[in-house]
């Protein structure tokens, strides 16, 4: 923390359409510092990965899009910021609760139950990453969420007790910097191996679902590319996936 400019932005706004969105119209405007921050209470347009959307109660969950330039990172490496953002949220979850799990490529569980997402867009100019923006969102203290909603859970649903938005904002930002601090001095081999061992039903064999159907398989490996490399128990063959093309699921469909 003590590396950030004293000018980076913290804006704090009641409502906005997305974080994300106002943060990347500030870099286009303005190329604002780096950690300059965008904080909403509630977002109108709040968005997941690929498309999804984030259904989050007005003024009781952390919401907020950071901005970093990632010197000398190259486009097809980029999935070391998942990474970093994965972990900066588990590590400041941590603190509060105990069995936060990453469930690739960037979902952060309490259990079964998914406590954070995360949309992380990154500009490209040629080979390299230009800025990026990361997008968190994590379930503070939120009491109930629509039945919709497959597995949501908040902090306040495992603790019973309320919490400090803007305490947790500062931890987050704080454990994001020092894990971004080790990238930038070459520790990357560090970041992935903690994040191997950080992941969601990393130590053993568990039913996935694909375009050909489902399948019994371990998580071998996620590649720089975010790319999940799962070996099947049946042959024990090496399957290669990108976000979307395969699924955890609970038994065999």
């Amino acid at each position: 923390m003590e590396h950030l400019s004293k000018n980076r932005l913290i804006i704090k706004l009641k409502e906005v359409d997305s974080t994300n969105s106002y943060l990347k119209n500030l870099v286009h405007d303005q190329n604002p510092e780096e950690g300059s921050m965008v904080i909403a209470e509630f977002q109108s347009d709040g968005r997941g990965q690929m498309g999804n959307g984030w259904d989050s109660e007005a003024g009781n969950n952390l919401l907020l899009s950071l901005l970093i330039y990632p010197a000398n990172l190259l486009a097809n490496e980029q999935f070391i910021i998942s990474r970093i953002a994965s972990l900066a949220v588990k590590n400041c979850l941590d603190q509060f609760v105990d069995d936060i799990r990453i469930k690739w490529p960037n979902d952060i569980y309490w259990k079964d139950k998914k406590i954070a997402g995360m949309l992380i867009e990154n500009d490209v100019q040629g080979k390299y990453i230009q800025n990026s923006v990361i997008g968190i969102g994590i379930n503070i203290n939120q009491q109930s969420f629509p039945a919709e909603l497959p597995n949501p859970i908040s902090l306040w649903q495992i603790t019973g007790i309320d919490n400090d938005i803007d305490n947790i904002s500062d931890i987050f930002v704080r454990e994001f910097f020092l894990l971004y601090r080790e990238f930038q001095n070459g520790m990357t081999t560090q970041i992935e191996d903690e994040y191997m061992l950080d992941l969601y039903r990393i130590n053993d064999y568990y039913w996935f679902k694909d375009e050909g159907g489902s399948f019994r398989a371990r998580i071998k490996e996620v590649m720089p590319s975010g790319h999940l490399v799962l070996k099947t128990m049946e042959d024990g063959d090496l399957r290669q996936y990108a976000f979307k093309e395969v699924s955890f699921i609970d038994s065999e469909e």
